[in-house]
């Protein structure tokens, strides 16, 4: 009977091993079969005996299992630590060693060293970057093994290829570092003074001051600040001359050789001449003095007044670097701004203008006012020309208004309120009607038109229509006529729907969220519109979908808004016209331009036709067409050719010409199209107005609004 696998009663090392590979040891070098790596373990991954494998990671989290991998906990972090070395100087007389000062970087995500050498001014020796990033072994017998932290510590000595650094100090993360580590970091150590550095600072200290009579070398100067400037904002305060202003200006102060230069910054339409230097750049005199000086750095600072040439320029700020410099060289730290506002000037006397005394218009008596030359007032050119008609685009809101009155007479005359957009005008127009006892024509001229309740005389300009106060259920008083805007053409309703800042009634968001509002009649809606549509079209006409809700918002939904919300939901219409339209208006236009040129058409078509088919591609006819001159647009003539061209492009031309022939094959004459009596309300009987659109969806409209599902 077997022992079970319960632990202390199976030998078998391999029970609860998964890896069993092996690693190639033997391989062939030059055709002779060897050992090609020691290194590599045995089964499973497992070390031979006596073998001891490098390690590939540092040794923090290496990652295994719910640890964070070193690369990730000690991304961006490096401990700093300050060392030294010496090294010895053969053949010099004056010192046998020098001290070289290192930084030794030690990046704990992959246990990489960096050494870097600070530069020292005149040292003799290369200086920068000692050792590159990376790995480092320590030193025999330990070659096999690399630098970790533990081998850092203040008061420690390493050795890098050879070379021994001994670590005298190191910055604050590195101390905490190293303690939440449970290392105990020395205190720092004195770090020796190099030798060599040391004579050379005696040496300096000894030399004597130059002579007076020797000449002072400036390139030390020069090389030292060559490219280095000082600059300072002054004024010039002139107000006090005659026909002197405030001048605002820039000096730059060259420390490469004390010079000074002078701009000025002169506003916009100034009028004065644009110079490009107000002092050129030389050494400025101290005038007023018994021996010839000059400015220096040390003359200059905030809040100091200087002579330039007899003006008096004061320093009121200056730059950042000039702030530095003055910091780092001179130990001033404040560099407060000085104020130089001009003087307050003098209140305005506020002008009253005299009351309008009614001649002319308010813009023109204004400017009678204002000046000895009276000027034209200047109107809104910009305006003018964004909002002009360009193209299609007329800038003119049209919209269909009534009379709002009592009279019976008035009640079913109808006009249309055009506002043009360019000037803010507006004009008044009756539409002419047979046998109805009113004359039409013309009711207001293109003027603009003041809004009601304000004063006739008054020194103020009075307030005008504008753009936004016109939409559709408004009522308008137009020079004491109450008028009610019953409808809006397309480009209107287009127009106002585009800008929806200046017209809220036209947001059909909006205007939607109001019908949303009644969402708990939401069962009688559907039922109403269910009722309406018998034949079951999911569509209703135009008067009873407005019936309908206007019935069902209870009067909050006005008019403008309705009509946003019924464009939205509309049944696009079929605008194709039929080819008896199509020839009518073809004959129609050749009999107003006394066209009958159609056998010689046909005669041209039957030359160009050398196979006698009786047909021509339909570029042959088209170009024919233009030949002879054909009074239609291009439009026109592209829908005739389509309607006779055959499934290869081309046309039997005496089929197409005869029957465009309107002596031989006459079409009856057009009609237009008369206007529906339509209703909006009762006041509104009678008006012939185009209704915005002719039917309406309104199962999109009810899932919109009260999530209506498809059946």
């Amino acid at each position: 009977m077997p022992l079970p696998l319960l632990p202390g009663n199976s030998f078998n090392r391999n029970v609860g091993k998964e890896k069993f590979h092996k690693s190639q040891h033997w391989g062939f070098c030059n055709n002779v079969m060897m050992l090609v790596s020691e290194e590599k373990p045995g089964i499973g991954g497992e070390p031979l005996l006596g073998q001891k494998i490098k390690p590939k990671c540092t040794i923090y989290p290496q990652g295994d299992g719910s640890d964070v991998p070193s690369w990730v906990a000690f991304d961006k972090q490096v401990l700093s630590f300050d060392a030294y070395l010496e090294e010895e100087v053969p053949d010099k007389s004056q010192t046998n060693y020098r001290i070289r000062y290192y930084k030794i970087y030690y990046y704990p995500e992959d246990d990489t060293i960096q050494v870097n050498e600070p530069e020292v001014k005149n040292s003799g020796l290369p200086q920068g970057t000692s050792i590159r990033r990376h790995r480092i072994t320590l030193p025999p017998p330990d070659e096999d093994q690399f630098y970790t932290v533990y081998h850092f510590n203040v008061g420690t000595e390493v050795v890098f290829y050879g070379r021994i650094f001994k670590i005298y100090d190191c910055d604050t993360f590195t101390r905490n570092f190293l303690s939440k580590l449970g290392v105990k970091v020395n205190p720092p150590v004195q770090c020796p003074e190099d030798p060599y550095i040391k004579i050379r600072r005696e040496i300096l200290e000894r030399v004597e001051p130059l002579r007076p009579y020797e000449s002072f070398d400036t390139r030390k100067q020069f090389l030292q600040y060559h490219g280095k400037v000082l600059r300072f904002f002054c004024l010039w305060d002139d107000s006090v001359s005659m026909l002197g202003d405030r001048r605002e200006l820039i000096l730059h102060y060259y420390l490469c050789d004390d010079t000074i230069e002078i701009k000025e910054l002169l506003p916009d339409n100034s009028g004065r001449d644009p110079m490009k230097m107000f002092l050129r750049r030389s050494k400025l005199p101290k005038l007023g003095k018994v021996d010839q000086e000059f400015y220096k750095d040390c003359d200059l600072s905030l809040g100091v007044t200087i002579n330039v040439w007899g003006r008096k320029v004061l320093l009121y700020d200056c730059d950042e670097f000039t702030k530095s410099y003055y910091k780092s060289k001179y130990g001033i730290e404040n560099f407060t701004s000085v104020s130089c506002k001009p003087p307050s000037p003098p209140p305005k006397i506020e002008r009253k203008f005299p009351p309008y005394n009614g001649f002319g218009s308010e813009e023109d008596s204004l400017r009678n006012c204002i000046g000895l030359k009276p000027t034209p007032h200047r109107k809104n050119f910009k305006q003018f020309m964004e909002k002009d008609r360009y193209g299609s685009e007329s800038n003119i809101l049209r919209f269909f208004a009534k009379l709002d009155t009592e009279k019976y007479t008035d009640l079913d005359r109808i006009f249309v309120i055009s506002y043009y957009l360019a000037d803010g005008t507006i004009s008044v127009f009756e539409p002419i009607e047979n046998n109805s006892g009113v004359t039409g024509g013309m009711f207001l001229k293109r003027s603009r038109v003041k809004k009601p309740g304000q004063p006739v005389f008054k020194s103020e300009l009075s307030e005008y229509f504008k753009a936004e106060e016109f939409y559709v259920g408004v009522t308008v008083n137009v020079n004491g006529y109450l008028f009610r805007l019953l409808n809006a053409d397309e480009y209107t309703l287009k127009y106002m729907e585009q800008n929806v800042d200046k017209y809220p009634f036209s947001d059909f968001e909006r205007s939607l969220q109001k019908v949303k509002q009644e969402e708990s009649r939401s069962r009688e809606l559907k039922q109403v519109f269910r009722a309406a549509d018998c034949k079951h079209t999911k569509m209703v006409d135009y008067n009873t979908f407005r019936d309908i809700v206007m019935t069902f918002t209870h009067g909050n939904l006005s008019e403008q808004e309705f009509i946003t919300i019924a464009r939205h939901y509309r049944v696009p219409e079929e605008t194709c016209p039929d080819g008896d339209f199509l020839l009518g208006l073809a004959q129609e236009k050749f009999k107003k331009n006394f066209f009958e040129n159609f056998d010689r058409i046909i005669y041209a078509c039957g030359y160009e036709d050398r196979e006698k088919k009786n047909v021509l591609p339909t570029k042959d006819i088209k170009r024919l067409c233009k030949s002879f001159r054909l009074p239609l647009t291009d439009d026109l003539l592209e829908s005739l050719l389509s309607r006779f061209e055959n499934s290869e492009k081309q046309i039997d031309y005496k089929s197409f010409f005869s029957t465009l022939d309107w002596r031989k094959n006459p079409m009856p004459e057009l009609r237009a199209q008369e206007y529906l009596k339509e209703r909006c309300e009762d006041v509104w009987l009678g008006m012939p107005s185009p209704i915005p659109a002719k039917n309406i969806d309104y199962f999109t409209f009810l899932k919109d609004t009260v999530g209506l599902e498809e059946e």
